[in-house]
């Protein structure tokens, strides 16, 4: 069974948090580190700071969508 991830980055230069979702976690934080990622290029290196696994994209992609909103920016306060 495939597992997705939602995944919160912070930028070591900057302190700014980045929210996304993916299949490969690994992947993706060295896409982000490596520039590949416009939106995140200015802001590199980044680290993973809290991730989330789901059974379904679906599921991960409405959990990022989440955290994008104020409710979920607040949520992830709390946490960190």
């Amino acid at each position: 069974m495939k597992l997705y991830f939602v995944y919160v980055l912070k930028s070591i230069s900057t302190g700014k948090l980045y929210k996304g979702s993916c299949a490969n976690l690994e992947l993706r934080l060295h896409e982000h580190n490596s520039g590949k990622t416009v939106s995140t290029k200015p802001f590199m290196p980044w680290k993973i700071v809290y991730f989330e696994e789901f059974n379904s994209r679906n599921e991960a992609l409405a959990r990022e969508k989440y955290f994008k909103t104020a409710a979920g920016r607040k949520y992830l306060k709390t946490l960190f």
